[in-house]
Protein backbone atom coordinates (compact mmCIF):
# COMPACT_ATOMS: atom_id res chain seq x y z
CA UNK A 1 0.00 0.00 0.00
CA UNK A 2 1.47 3.78 -0.77
CA UNK A 3 0.26 5.92 1.65
CA UNK A 4 -0.29 9.92 0.77
CA UNK A 5 3.48 10.81 1.92
CA UNK A 6 4.14 8.18 -0.91
CA UNK A 7 5.39 5.83 1.41
CA UNK A 8 5.49 2.10 0.66
CA UNK A 9 3.68 0.07 3.56
CA UNK A 10 3.90 -3.88 3.31
CA UNK A 11 0.73 -5.14 4.60
CA UNK A 12 1.34 -8.95 4.46
CA UNK A 13 3.96 -10.81 2.79
CA UNK A 14 3.20 -14.03 0.59
CA UNK A 15 5.16 -17.04 1.07
CA UNK A 16 8.72 -17.37 -1.34
CA UNK A 17 7.80 -19.22 -4.91
CA UNK A 18 10.18 -22.06 -3.72
CA UNK A 19 7.79 -22.60 -0.44
CA UNK A 20 4.80 -22.09 -2.67
CA UNK A 21 4.29 -25.54 -4.08
CA UNK A 22 4.92 -27.86 -0.41
CA UNK A 23 2.19 -25.35 1.17
CA UNK A 24 -0.43 -25.60 -1.51
CA UNK A 25 0.14 -29.34 -0.96
CA UNK A 26 0.18 -29.30 2.61
CA UNK A 27 -3.50 -27.40 3.00
CA UNK A 28 -5.34 -29.93 0.55
CA UNK A 29 -4.00 -32.39 2.49
CA UNK A 30 -4.75 -31.51 5.70
CA UNK A 31 -8.40 -30.00 4.30
CA UNK A 32 -9.08 -33.55 2.82
CA UNK A 33 -8.15 -35.18 6.54
CA UNK A 34 -10.31 -32.66 8.52
CA UNK A 35 -13.40 -33.18 6.21
CA UNK A 36 -12.45 -37.11 6.37
CA UNK A 37 -12.67 -37.17 10.02
CA UNK A 38 -15.63 -35.09 10.31
CA UNK A 39 -14.54 -33.06 13.48
CA UNK A 40 -15.35 -29.32 11.62
CA UNK A 41 -18.07 -28.51 9.94
CA UNK A 42 -17.41 -28.29 6.14
CA UNK A 43 -18.64 -24.35 6.24
CA UNK A 44 -16.15 -23.58 9.24
CA UNK A 45 -13.35 -25.52 7.25
CA UNK A 46 -14.13 -23.92 3.50
CA UNK A 47 -13.78 -20.53 4.76
CA UNK A 48 -10.57 -21.37 6.48
CA UNK A 49 -9.10 -23.15 2.99
CA UNK A 50 -9.58 -20.27 1.33
CA UNK A 51 -7.44 -17.82 3.86
CA UNK A 52 -4.79 -20.10 3.34
CA UNK A 53 -4.96 -20.20 0.07
CA UNK A 54 -5.06 -16.27 0.17
CA UNK A 55 -2.37 -15.94 2.22
CA UNK A 56 -0.27 -18.29 0.24
CA UNK A 57 -0.66 -16.65 -2.65
CA UNK A 58 0.09 -19.05 -5.20
CA UNK A 59 0.26 -16.69 -8.18
CA UNK A 60 1.22 -14.05 -9.26
CA UNK A 61 -2.08 -12.46 -10.48
CA UNK A 62 -5.68 -13.70 -10.11
CA UNK A 63 -5.58 -15.18 -6.60
CA UNK A 64 -8.98 -13.85 -5.50
CA UNK A 65 -10.89 -15.25 -8.37
CA UNK A 66 -9.47 -18.50 -8.23
CA UNK A 67 -10.22 -18.24 -4.44
CA UNK A 68 -13.90 -17.97 -5.65
CA UNK A 69 -14.12 -20.73 -7.90
CA UNK A 70 -12.61 -22.88 -4.95
CA UNK A 71 -15.12 -21.32 -2.63
CA UNK A 72 -17.67 -22.64 -5.26
CA UNK A 73 -15.63 -25.61 -5.62
CA UNK A 74 -16.09 -26.67 -2.13
CA UNK A 75 -19.15 -25.87 -1.71
CA UNK A 76 -20.65 -27.91 -4.06
CA UNK A 77 -18.56 -30.79 -3.17
CA UNK A 78 -19.97 -30.20 0.78
CA UNK A 79 -23.76 -30.35 -0.52
CA UNK A 80 -24.29 -26.26 -1.09
CA UNK A 81 -25.45 -25.85 -4.37
CA UNK A 82 -26.53 -22.38 -4.03
CA UNK A 83 -23.57 -20.60 -6.13
CA UNK A 84 -25.00 -22.57 -9.16
CA UNK A 85 -28.51 -19.97 -9.15
CA UNK A 86 -27.07 -16.86 -6.86
CA UNK A 87 -23.67 -15.48 -7.58
CA UNK A 88 -21.41 -15.80 -4.76
CA UNK A 89 -19.10 -13.52 -6.59
CA UNK A 90 -21.04 -11.04 -7.01
CA UNK A 91 -21.99 -10.93 -3.29
CA UNK A 92 -18.49 -10.76 -2.15
CA UNK A 93 -17.77 -7.79 -4.76
CA UNK A 94 -20.87 -5.86 -3.69
CA UNK A 95 -19.25 -6.41 -0.36
CA UNK A 96 -15.93 -5.53 -1.55
CA UNK A 97 -14.27 -3.11 1.31
CA UNK A 98 -15.90 -5.27 4.07
CA UNK A 99 -13.99 -8.26 2.12
CA UNK A 100 -10.59 -7.07 2.37
CA UNK A 101 -11.34 -5.47 6.01
CA UNK A 102 -11.91 -8.76 7.74
CA UNK A 103 -8.96 -10.23 4.96
CA UNK A 104 -6.49 -7.78 6.73
CA UNK A 105 -7.82 -8.83 10.21
CA UNK A 106 -7.44 -12.35 9.72
CA UNK A 107 -4.14 -12.63 7.81
CA UNK A 108 -2.02 -10.90 10.70
CA UNK A 109 0.71 -13.26 11.51
CA UNK A 110 -0.06 -15.91 9.79
CA UNK A 111 3.03 -17.26 8.88
CA UNK A 112 3.80 -17.76 12.56
CA UNK A 113 0.53 -19.41 12.67
CA UNK A 114 -0.84 -17.06 15.36
CA UNK A 115 -3.59 -15.47 13.06
CA UNK A 116 -7.51 -15.29 14.13
CA UNK A 117 -9.53 -16.49 11.33
CA UNK A 118 -12.71 -15.62 13.01
CA UNK A 119 -13.56 -12.61 11.52
CA UNK A 120 -13.01 -14.06 7.86
CA UNK A 121 -15.11 -17.36 8.56
CA UNK A 122 -17.91 -15.00 9.67
CA UNK A 123 -17.96 -12.48 6.71
CA UNK A 124 -17.89 -16.31 4.88
CA UNK A 125 -20.89 -17.49 6.22
CA UNK A 126 -23.32 -14.01 6.04
CA UNK A 127 -21.97 -14.52 1.94
CA UNK A 128 -23.31 -17.59 2.43
CA UNK A 129 -26.68 -16.95 4.57
CA UNK A 130 -26.90 -13.57 2.30
CA UNK A 131 -27.37 -16.50 -1.73
CA UNK A 132 -29.78 -18.47 0.23
CA UNK A 133 -31.61 -16.03 1.37
CA UNK A 134 -31.83 -14.31 -2.18
CA UNK A 135 -32.86 -17.42 -3.47
CA UNK A 136 -35.49 -18.61 -1.29
CA UNK A 137 -36.69 -14.62 -2.35
CA UNK A 138 -36.63 -15.35 -6.14
CA UNK A 139 -38.05 -18.91 -5.44
CA UNK A 140 -41.08 -17.50 -3.52
CA UNK A 141 -41.45 -14.50 -6.63
CA UNK A 142 -41.38 -17.17 -9.09
CA UNK A 143 -44.08 -18.78 -7.12
CA UNK A 144 -46.21 -15.60 -7.14
CA UNK A 145 -45.71 -15.03 -10.95
CA UNK A 146 -47.23 -18.24 -11.41
CA UNK A 147 -49.98 -16.87 -9.39
CA UNK A 148 -50.52 -14.15 -11.78
CA UNK A 149 -49.26 -11.33 -9.64
CA UNK A 150 -48.99 -8.04 -10.93
CA UNK A 151 -45.32 -6.61 -11.63
CA UNK A 152 -46.37 -4.15 -8.66
CA UNK A 153 -46.65 -7.12 -6.43
CA UNK A 154 -43.56 -8.92 -7.42
CA UNK A 155 -41.66 -5.72 -7.23
CA UNK A 156 -42.86 -5.07 -4.20
CA UNK A 157 -42.02 -8.32 -2.48
CA UNK A 158 -38.91 -8.07 -3.66
CA UNK A 159 -38.24 -4.53 -2.11
CA UNK A 160 -39.50 -6.04 1.63
CA UNK A 161 -36.61 -8.41 1.16
CA UNK A 162 -33.74 -6.31 0.21
CA UNK A 163 -31.47 -4.50 2.65
CA UNK A 164 -29.22 -1.48 1.76
CA UNK A 165 -29.36 0.26 -1.61
CA UNK A 166 -30.38 -1.38 -4.67
CA UNK A 167 -30.59 -0.65 -8.64
CA UNK A 168 -33.56 -0.90 -11.24
CA UNK A 169 -31.16 -4.12 -12.61
CA UNK A 170 -31.15 -5.44 -9.30
CA UNK A 171 -34.62 -5.73 -9.22
CA UNK A 172 -34.83 -7.03 -12.96
CA UNK A 173 -32.34 -9.93 -11.99
CA UNK A 174 -34.19 -10.72 -8.95
CA UNK A 175 -37.78 -10.64 -10.62
CA UNK A 176 -37.48 -13.52 -13.27
CA UNK A 177 -39.98 -12.74 -16.38
CA UNK A 178 -40.64 -8.94 -15.63
CA UNK A 179 -39.57 -6.96 -18.63
CA UNK A 180 -37.58 -3.10 -17.89
CA UNK A 181 -40.69 -1.09 -18.27
CA UNK A 182 -43.01 -3.19 -15.66
CA UNK A 183 -39.76 -3.11 -13.23
CA UNK A 184 -39.28 0.70 -13.65
CA UNK A 185 -43.41 1.32 -13.27
CA UNK A 186 -43.69 -0.60 -9.86
CA UNK A 187 -40.33 1.17 -8.49
CA UNK A 188 -41.98 4.98 -9.60
CA UNK A 189 -45.17 3.58 -7.72
CA UNK A 190 -43.48 2.88 -4.62
CA UNK A 191 -41.59 5.87 -4.82
CA UNK A 192 -44.92 8.01 -5.06
CA UNK A 193 -46.32 5.46 -2.09
CA UNK A 194 -43.26 6.75 -0.06
CA UNK A 195 -42.83 2.65 0.50
CA UNK A 196 -38.65 3.35 -1.02
CA UNK A 197 -36.74 6.65 -1.61
CA UNK A 198 -34.91 7.27 -4.98
CA UNK A 199 -31.35 8.73 -5.19
CA UNK A 200 -29.21 9.58 -8.07
CA UNK A 201 -29.88 9.64 -11.49
CA UNK A 202 -29.56 7.79 -15.06
CA UNK A 203 -27.33 4.78 -14.32
CA UNK A 204 -26.33 5.70 -10.92
CA UNK A 205 -29.85 5.64 -9.51
CA UNK A 206 -30.13 3.93 -6.56
CA UNK A 207 -33.29 2.74 -4.28
CA UNK A 208 -33.89 1.66 -0.57
CA UNK A 209 -36.53 1.16 1.49
CA UNK A 210 -37.85 4.27 3.29
CA UNK A 211 -38.17 2.41 6.71
CA UNK A 212 -34.10 2.48 6.61
CA UNK A 213 -33.60 5.85 6.32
Amino acid sequence: MVLESGEKVVLFRPLEPYETPEAVERLCDAYDRALRDGVVDPLILIPCFILDFLCIHPFNDGNGRMSRLLTLLLLYRSGYMVGQYISIEKAIADSKESYYDVLQQADQRWQEGENDPKPFIRYMLAIILSCYRELESRMRLSGQIGKKSTAYDIVKMYVQGTLGKFSKQDALEACPGLGSSSVESALKKLVEEGAIIRTGAGRKTKYMRSTET
